[in-house]
């Protein structure tokens, strides 16, 4: 049976999850809702993720989250990319093309990881850091195919997750083919991963999509065991 103690525990990591999974924030009556309990149970609940700066209260009664939330999330970016980088730098080496781990924030697509081969003679060099629309490239195209399926999704994205990756060419640097795969994540993780790689018009696409969606697997299953 279920102690009062853990069932406060998981209420509250539901919660915060719920919080975490709304861009523009939740009030305490939607929270309770999704979480169905009383107002004032949700309302406890809040005060004490507040207490602990894990979600801040906006003026206008919007819970969005706190300091703490945002420090963990740093810490655990962090030790997703020591657990990702032989995976990246593998794929490196198996196409012979610059590989990369990003990460959606918001409306946007970022570079957290990347490797290069260290034999090739011309790569193209992605920086950490780098940011795009998520609804531009390969690695933000992939993420969105790994998102439940919408009536509205463009066609490459539709392509991509029919496929299990995308493909572009040229879309955000001329010359370059990407392609990348969504890295399925453990329930409630509530971060969104792509993996891939980008080279120019020599990137061989016999063996890219091949690689890529097998280092997502391979990375996918790293995650859901830790």
């Amino acid at each position: 049976m279920t102690t009062n103690k853990l069932r406060t525990l998981d209420r509250g990591l539901a919660a915060l999850d719920l919080v975490a999974r709304a861009r523009d924030g939740l009030r305490i009556a939607e929270i309770a809702e999704k979480l169905g309990v009383h107002r004032a149970i949700a309302y406890r609940i809040i005060a004490t993720l507040t207490d602990n700066a894990m979600v801040q209260r906006l003026p206008d009664g919007r819970i969005i989250l706190g300091s703490g939330a945002i420090v963990l999330a740093a810490h655990a970016e962090g030790a997703i990319r020591t657990l990702a980088r032989p995976v990246v730098e593998d794929l490196a080496e198996r196409t012979g093309a610059t590989a990369f781990l990003s990460m959606a924030q918001g409306a946007d697509c970022v570079a957290i990881l990347t490797a290069e081969p260290r034999n090739a003679f011309l790569n193209i060099h992605y920086r950490v850091g780098t940011r795009h629309p998520i609804d531009k490239g390969a690695a933000g195209l992939a993420i969105l195919s790994g998102r439940p399926a919408q009536p509205d999704d463009p066609d490459p994205v539709q392509t991509a997750r029919r496929d299990g990756y995308s493909l572009t060419r040229g879309e955000l640097q001329k010359g370059a083919v990407g392609v990348s795969s969504p890295v399925a994540q453990p329930p409630g993780n509530g971060f969104e991963f792509s993996i891939g790689v980008v080279a120019l018009d020599d990137l061989n696409l016999d063996v890219a999509p091949h690689a890529v969606t097998d280092a997502a697997e391979r990375l996918s299953a790293l995650l859901c065991a830790t």
